[in-house]
């Protein structure tokens, strides 16, 4: 009994701290935020894909530029208040199968079910179906995309390893698959 009370209230705060959530499209004005943003969400990969900066202490950025400039893609902003909480890339949306390019959370945001609501966010926006990956030797993110998935399509997901394109050093990204339902309009 006290465990599910717990569950209970930490869902509701969770819901209290992210009222002041919000995931907008990203403009062209916020192109540098988001490549600063960008600069940190590499970092935090580096763990796992053993990625070094380059001699101008950047990462490989040409997804940022995709994501403003390419057909069929959107990026998005998470504020959290009016603070900056992280970003998020879609792809594909001229095509079959959307596929969540790049989602990060800055640290500081995380565990406080920003996160979720923010994927959910960004996913019901682009119904259809999904595609997302990432690292097989990262676990908080194979939990956190588990619970994405399960929340928005039941066990209607699949995982599967595919390898990294033109990294046949890196092991397998993990992709997960399902589909987003279309929502009435009144929820989106």
């Amino acid at each position: 009994m006290t465990q599910n009370t717990n569950e209970n209230t930490a869902g509701s705060t969770a819901e209290n701290m992210t009222a002041d959530l919000a995931v907008r499209p990203a403009t062209p004005d916020d192109r540098p935020a988001v490549e600063r943003l960008w600069l940190m969400f590499r970092h935090d990969l580096s763990e796992f894909q053993g990625s070094l900066p380059a001699a101008d202490g950047g990462f490989r950025s040409e997804w940022v530029a995709s994501a403003f400039t390419g057909p069929g893609w959107a990026p998005y902003l998470l504020t959290y208040g009016d603070r900056l909480a992280g970003l998020a890339f879609v792809r594909g949306l001229d095509g079959p199968v959307r596929v969540l390019n790049s989602f990060f959370v800055v640290r500081g945001a995380r565990r406080r079910g920003i996160g979720l609501r923010a994927a959910r966010e960004v996913l019901t926006r682009h119904p259809g179906p999904w595609e997302i990956a990432y690292q097989q030797d990262n676990p908080a993110a194979a939990r956190f995309w588990a619970r994405v998935a399960t929340e928005l399509a039941g066990d209607a997901w699949t995982r599967e390893p595919r390898p990294v394109p033109g990294r046949p050093e890196l092991p397998p990204d993990v992709w997960i698959s399902f589909t987003v339902p279309a929502l009435p309009d009144a929820h989106l």
